[in-house]
């Protein structure tokens, strides 16, 4: 099976900080769902930041086969905007934007992208297929917070990436939302194809899990 993530020898420090996260090797298949996890500070967050190309540190970091460490500020951008979905903790929206409009955001955030007919038969699509496409119109205070997870995972998807990263997805939700929030996740995986990494502290998660990478023992 194809590689989506291959690290080797990945080192990375803030300015000052006397942690440096520290990766020798760590591959993920294509279309698995990988867990990181390990207590605070060990660098789980920022790993997901090397993963989508915000972060660069020295060593090799290899996503969907592209090198980041060989692209340029502009083109790693453009390339994490186009290639990865991202789910972050509590699911946030944009709340002046209508449901259907945060779906649609990451086509705006990109310049060489457009909001047309295709983009928007996409987001309607896939509002339609997590059973909340009769909500496109309302904004983000006019959803429950199932409704809003399920806007913020078409969000992610809606441009097709080959890999979704999702930050302490479940962080503060009791153990019905819990599942139900990694349910939809699983299910996107599978009938989507990404790959998936869920950064977590949560066992839970750490159970479902095909790949996982303890920060907590990472030399």
């Amino acid at each position: 099976m194809n590689a989506a993530i291959v690290l080797k020898d990945l080192r990375f420090a803030w300015p000052g900080a006397e942690f440096a996260l520290a990766i020798p090797a760590w591959e993920v298949p294509a279309g698995e769902l990988a867990v990181v996890h390990g207590p605070s500070g060990c660098g789980k967050s920022t790993l997901l930041g090397l993963l989508g190309g915000e972060l660069v540190g020295r060593g090799a970091v290899k996503v969907d086969g592209q090198d980041l460490g060989a692209l340029g500020d502009r083109a790693r951008r453009a390339w994490r905007i186009r290639r990865v979905g991202l789910v972050f903790q509590d699911f946030p929206l944009v709340g002046h934007l209508s449901a259907l409009d945060n779906v649609l955001l990451p086509f705006r955030l990109d310049p060489g992208a457009r909001v047309d007919a295709r983009a928007r038969q996409r987001a309607r699509a896939l509002l339609a297929e997590l059973e909340i496409e009769g909500l496109g119109a309302r904004r983000p205070g006019h959803l429950s917070q199932g409704e809003r997870q399920r806007v913020a995972l078409a969000r992610a998807l809606v441009t097709e990436p080959a890999l979704i990263l999702a930050d302490e997805p479940t962080a503060g939700l009791d153990a019905g939302r819990r599942e139900r929030a990694m349910d939809l996740l699983e299910r996107i995986r599978v009938e989507h194809g990404p790959t998936v990494v869920v950064v977590t502290h949560d066992p839970a998660v750490v159970a479902r899990a095909s790949v996982t990478l303890d920060l907590g023992a990472t030399p």
